[in-house]
């Protein structure tokens, strides 16, 4: 998955997440991505810093599926501090994206279950066509998976899903 800064001809700015840069390249061909603010389809990439994660240093025998699980969404508290409102307006706002970006995965792609780590393969490897799917994969079955080169993502878990 990747994630695009985009913009509309009115100059509104969203973001959008898309299986690869092929799959943003036909939907804004065919007008399937639209501003959410105002409804253009005239879209555009805006100007976006990459996101560069180094390999060196990094400890191996660290839990390398660490990414499947949500990014830290409480605020860090040092002893006898109060959160601050920014710091909880952030937090309101990260939860609010996190949300928003698993219920799109959930109404736009196919839950494919238990069977997702054989789907995602058999999709790699031009057994079956390319669509996009979301299911259950174990920590070894998704190692495995991004060991193989199959582009694979989590879907962030929020605190409100562990109830």
């Amino acid at each position: 998955m990747i994630r695009y800064s985009l913009r509309c001809e009115q100059g509104h700015s969203f973001e959008s997440w898309f299986q690869d840069s092929t799959a943003y390249d036909q939907q804004v061909a065919r007008d399937l991505v639209s501003c959410p603010v105002c409804n253009s389809v005239k879209i555009e990439k805006a100007i976006m810093a990459p996101r560069i994660v180094a390999k060196k240093g990094r400890d191996r025998t660290a839990e390398p599926l660490a990414t499947t699980s949500a990014p830290p969404t409480a605020p860090v508290e040092t002893p006898n501090a109060a959160p601050s409102p920014l710091m909880m307006a952030q937090e309101h706002e990260l939860r609010s994206k996190l949300k928003e970006l698993r219920d799109y995965v959930v109404k736009n792609a196919d839950n494919v279950g238990e069977r997702f780590p054989n789907e995602a393969r058999k999709m790699h490897y031009g057994d079956i066509e390319h669509r996009p799917i979301y299911g259950e994969a174990s920590p070894d079955e998704a190692r495995a998976l991004i060991e193989e080169g199959v582009e694979v993502s989590p879907l962030p878990v929020l605190p409100e899903d562990r109830n």
